[in-house]
């Protein structure tokens, strides 16, 4: 190591990568604009938050625990342009509130992040 990597690993970060309780909160905040799948919540993360991942395990370990939750529901759908048939999500109406709660947490959590970032 030298000291230049350490002014490389600050000029440009690796990806942080979201937990499950974060994952929550985001999945909530994209669903709240609409229904949306697990490779479609991912792909937008990384578009509209390049700081940001999401893995596979962890955002549908994520979807698994709303939907046991009761607070989204899923169904197959045929999305236009796409092979299979995908599992699409979407919030019940009666949780809507509990879910604009945990997406302003999500909403803290980036602003937060993008201040410590400056």
């Amino acid at each position: 190591m030298k000291f230049e990597d350490i002014y490389q690993f600050f000029q440009d970060p690796p990806p942080t990568y979201l937990n499950k309780e974060l994952a929550v909160c985001y999945v909530l905040w994209v669903l709240l604009g609409g229904e949306s799948y697990g490779t479609e919540l991912i792909g937008r993360l990384e578009s509209e938050y390049p700081t940001y991942r999401l893995s596979d395990t962890v955002l549908y370990s994520a979807l698994k625990f709303l939907e046991d939750q009761a607070a989204i529901t899923g169904y197959w759908k045929k999305v236009e342009g796409r092979g299979r048939p995908r599992r699409m999500y979407q919030i019940r109406p009666e949780c809507r509130d509990q879910a604009l709660d945990l997406a302003r947490l999500w909403d803290d959590y980036t602003m937060r992040g993008d201040k410590q970032a400056i």
